[in-house]
């Protein structure tokens, strides 16, 4: 039991001095990106055989880069960390949203309102668990791909590398798993039978995938600078230091 408690103890220890460290607009940024993507998630900008994309691709990019930021300077725990926030705030605002809609209102029509804000509860569950699982494994992939360049570790190759593939790969496990629960699971249940198969699944993820990589590279010069900016200004100085005390 005392094992526990200090274990518990020094958690929260570390996440204390980890949300001091992170500068506070990055962490905005992060988890404003990922309740927009939720909303956005809504409208689909392009539905063909081969290719699904919806207004969630205008701003995933900007999810990944802040968690490729915050990888390549404090390390894929912290990123786990902030990415855990950022569902936990995004559920929460979910909620809010949900019992708006669900209060009657005689002012307007509010029908639009609530069907958007409402949301649909096996949507919320299936980009909930395709976020979480894409992002453990976008940020441990970002910090092992950069531990391979060893001797120059913060160039704009070892960047680009660490952040395009994890990016990639992060991005077609979000959008895989994503379409099989909600559209090969929940789907036929509840939207009269409609549904995909695992291959429609895959095909979109991928092309998917490749859409928002193509984002990921235009916006990866900004992130790169910040990277460089952070070391260079050695921010998160306490926390990095708890680390390797701990």
């Amino acid at each position: 039991m005392n094992q526990i408690k200090k274990r518990l103890q020094r958690e929260y220890a570390e996440i204390r001095i980890l949300m001091h460290s992170i500068p506070a607009a990055v962490v905005t940024l992060f988890v404003v990106s990922v309740i927009c993507m939720n909303l956005l998630a809504n409208k689909t900008l392009l539905q063909l055989d081969w290719i699904a994309l919806d207004g969630g691709i205008l701003i995933s990019w900007l999810s990944f880069m802040c968690m490729d930021i915050i990888t390549k300077h404090f390390g894929p725990k912290a990123s786990n960390r902030i990415s855990l926030l950022a569902v936990g705030i995004n559920l929460l605002t979910c909620l809010i949203f949900f019992v708006a809609s669900a209060i009657p209102s005689n002012a307007d029509d509010y029908s639009a309102f609530d069907s958007i804000f409402g949301g649909t509860w096996f949507i919320l569950i299936g980009s909930t668990i395709a976020f979480l699982i894409s992002a453990i494994i976008n940020n441990f992939l970002n910090f092992l791909i950069g531990q391979s360049f060893r001797r120059n570790p913060d160039g704009k190759l070892a960047y680009a590398a660490r952040t395009y593939i994890s990016t990639f790969i992060g991005q077609f496990l979000d959008n895989f798993i994503f379409s099989v629960i909600v559209f090969v699971f929940f789907a036929p249940i509840f939207w009269d039978g409609f549904h995909w198969t695992i291959l429609q699944c895959a095909t979109c993820a991928l092309t998917g995938a490749f859409a928002e990589l193509i984002m990921e590279i235009i916006f990866s010069p900004l992130g790169y600078k910040i990277s460089l900016r952070w070391k260079k200004e050695n921010v998160g100085k306490e926390y990095l230091e708890y680390i390797k005390r701990n």
